[in-house]
């Protein structure tokens, strides 16, 4: 019987021994397995981060297709430039030797046609002699000794007239400067 006592209580040692690791693997376990409100956070997380890089791709592309719009004429403003400046020349010549019937009759064609350019967006750029020398705006042709002081490192004559497509610049404006 005695015997029987001593196995029963090593069984039953064996049984809380088993009953202690069990618990300390469910406890582990437990901490290993995420809670459903930690998944639910988790994936909760991922879906504003993914609705947020969708909102970003919304708009930048928005933004491409504004833009393009905005500048896919650059190419034919671009060319119609020579045209204008062949206007401007002619304009000239015209008003030194020419009729002043046909003077009226070029000049009313090149408004014409300079009004619909700006209408699509094309801007001269305003440059006068005398005014600073910005490279966003103008291109150095040369450089020659400034008449006055005063226009050192400015500019001295404008060549050719710049002209910007809404807020770029397409054509920039060439200017003589003054050293």
């Amino acid at each position: 019987m005695e015997e029987n006592k001593d196995i029963h209580e090593e069984n039953l040692d064996a049984n809380m021994q088993n009953t202690e690791s069990s618990e300390q693997d469910n406890q582990e376990n437990v901490s290993q397995q995420q809670s459903a409100e930690e998944l639910l956070a988790e994936e909760k997380d991922r879906y504003i981060r993914l609705y947020a890089e969708f909102e970003n791709y919304k708009k930048r592309t928005l933004k491409e297709k504004n833009e393009f719009y905005l500048y896919a004429s650059k190419d034919l403003m671009t060319s119609m430039l020579g045209v204008l400046d062949d206007f401007e020349r002619a304009l000239k010549e015209i008003a030194k030797n020419g009729n002043e019937a046909d003077l009226k009759g070029v000049e009313l064609i090149y408004q014409k046609f300079r009004n619909k350019l700006i209408e699509k967006g094309l801007k001269p750029i305003e440059v006068n002699p005398g005014d600073d020398f910005n490279v966003d705006f103008h291109e150095a042709i040369t450089q020659i000794p400034a008449p006055s002081p005063e226009l050192k490192g400015k500019i001295v004559d404008v060549i050719e007239t710049g002209y910007q497509l809404h807020d770029k610049v397409i054509r920039f404006a060439k200017v003589v400067t003054g050293n």
